[in-house]
């Protein structure tokens, strides 16, 4: 029977490392999932106190902590999601705590009873210590909670690289009826979601910010252009050059304004743009920055990235009907997250977070290859023959005796026995 998904579970139990990854992770999922009458947890590791504060009235540092667990809590309900706990380990120290953290996670397990568990995949989404290790040990208490019970799935989160091109969605989107990001909290707004973008791969966009000193040209006309820019302070004067060689001024921007979305419809400069005062840019680029490139050497490439979309058998969850209740949830985390989801086009937002991608671990019961491998026959040793561990007791110097291999040692890593058909010596 093909895969149904996390999506399908009558027992789901997400396992993260800080309030808030579960949004990004499998909001869409986990709303689905409750939706569809399961009983679904969330775990987080840790409280996040070592997050950001980007709203300050919200939280202080020595308050951080406390707020964060209660946004959780908030984030969940908005999922549909009744039952959370945080372990508060020290955000940032996961590594350090495996022993303890890992025998938290199997108990949980072992009460709630999970038939699918949800968790971050071995790199931990884009490298984060605290994710890799809460991966490493719910991989490892789900494998032991599956061998005892011989059932469950358990689902890795996945960051595919996306096709999705901020630049060029928010260009249609200004475009059009002419929007601007009027207050500073629509700025932050498309400022998060593009470091968000960058760092979790749900846009392919080089996303960075730049100063221009007063008077600095930042847009050439006629120049080939491939970036959308957002001014976030300062201002900034549109001059349009005749072919006669005048000069005549079209438009001053200031904070809020967006410019070169015209140009990165035409592929080039339709004016100059000058930095009238000091002025600081958030720049969206369809490609990386060519280093030493020249003005007016040539646009960089807007080609796909190599590499763009889910490896094969990934499972790829469509979420766009719980689309709402997912950034309803991330809006909960204020102190993180000071948005209003309508500050973005609505169909940026769907191609970043409609569809979430999950890989299915190989070390459930009823893997096929553990079951081919638990029932191939045992290779005997001919008659008379010494056994390996005899030659290594009469060639071992060392007065220690020899060291019992554990229970199914010499099985490869990946793979756990079927129990139906394997025999479990217990001490």
């Amino acid at each position: 029977m093909m895969d149904e998904g996390p999506g399908s579970a009558r027992r789901l139990l997400g396992v993260f490392a800080h309030p808030d990854d579960e949004v990004f992770c499998a909001g869409g999922t986990m709303a689905r999932a409750a939706r569809a009458g399961a009983e679904v947890m969330i775990v987080s590791a840790t409280r996040g106190e070592r997050g950001q504060i980007r709203d300050p009235p919200a939280a202080t540092r020595r308050t951080l902590g406390a707020v964060r667990s209660e946004e959780l809590r908030a984030a969940a309900a908005e999922l549909g999601v009744r039952r959370v706990q945080v372990l508060a380990y020290p955000d940032g120290t996961l590594q350090q705590h495996r022993s303890s953290l890992g025998a938290a996670v199997a108990d949980i397990m072992r009460r709630f009873d999970p038939d699918t568990v949800i968790t971050f995949g071995a790199d931990g989404g884009y490298g984060h210590p605290d994710h890799v290790a809460i991966s490493e040990l719910t991989t490892k208490a789900f494998r032991a909670l599956a061998l005892n019970r011989n059932r469950g799935r358990l689902y890795h989160a996945v960051f595919p690289p996306r096709r999705t091109c901020m630049a060029e969605e928010l260009a249609c989107w200004i475009a059009g009826p002419g929007q601007r990001a009027t207050d500073r909290a629509a700025r932050q707004a498309i400022a998060l979601f593009a470091g968000e973008a960058a760092t979790m791969r749900l846009a392919r966009d080089d996303v960075r910010t730049e100063w221009f000193p007063p008077g600095t040209g930042v847009i050439e006309q006629g120049e080939p252009v491939d970036a959308l820019y957002l001014i976030l302070n300062g201002t900034a004067e549109a001059l349009l050059e005749h072919p006669g060689g005048q000069v005549t001024h079209v438009r001053r921007m200031q904070a809020g304004d967006f410019f070169g979305e015209h140009d990165l419809v035409t592929g080039h400069g339709a004016a100059h743009v000058v930095a009238r005062d000091s002025l600081t840019c958030l720049v969206l680029s369809r490609a990386p920055i060519r280093p030493y490139a020249g003005r007016g050497a040539g646009a960089t490439s807007a080609a796909e990235p190599p590499g763009a979309g889910p490896p094969p058998g990934t499972c790829a969850v469509d979420v766009t009907s719980y689309l709402h209740r997912k950034l309803a949830a991330l809006a909960r985390h204020r102190t993180q997250y000071p948005i209003v989801p309508s500050m973005l086009p609505r169909s940026l937002l769907q191609n970043m977070l409609g569809t979430e991608f999950f890989t299915r671990s190989a070390d459930g019961s009823g893997n096929a290859a553990a079951s081919r491998w638990a029932k191939a026959p045992r290779t005997r040793r001919p008659a008379g023959r010494p056994s390996p561990r005899h030659l290594r007791r009469h060639r071992d110097p060392s007065p220690h005796p020899p060291r019992t291999a554990a229970p199914h040692a010499t099985l490869p890593p990946a793979h756990v026995p079927d129990l139906r058909s394997a025999k479990v010596t217990r001490d």
